[in-house]
């Protein structure tokens, strides 16, 4: 197994694919980009934990 992004990483992600109008939704990210979605459950207790520390809800 690789190791996660790191926790700044996982932030940095969700702030790219959200100012890029990237879906952010749960089920986009699981399909488009596994690995910051295991990272970022890795680091928080939930995705939407994940999107709120990136100041994004």
């Amino acid at each position: 197994m690789e190791m996660p992004l790191k926790a700044d990483e996982v932030i940095s992600r969700i702030k790219q694919l959200h100012t890029n109008g990237i879906s952010i939704s749960k089920k986009q990210v699981k399909q488009n980009d596994p690995d910051l979605m295991r990272s970022a459950l890795f680091y928080f207790p939930s995705w939407e934990h994940a999107l709120k520390n990136a100041e994004i809800l």
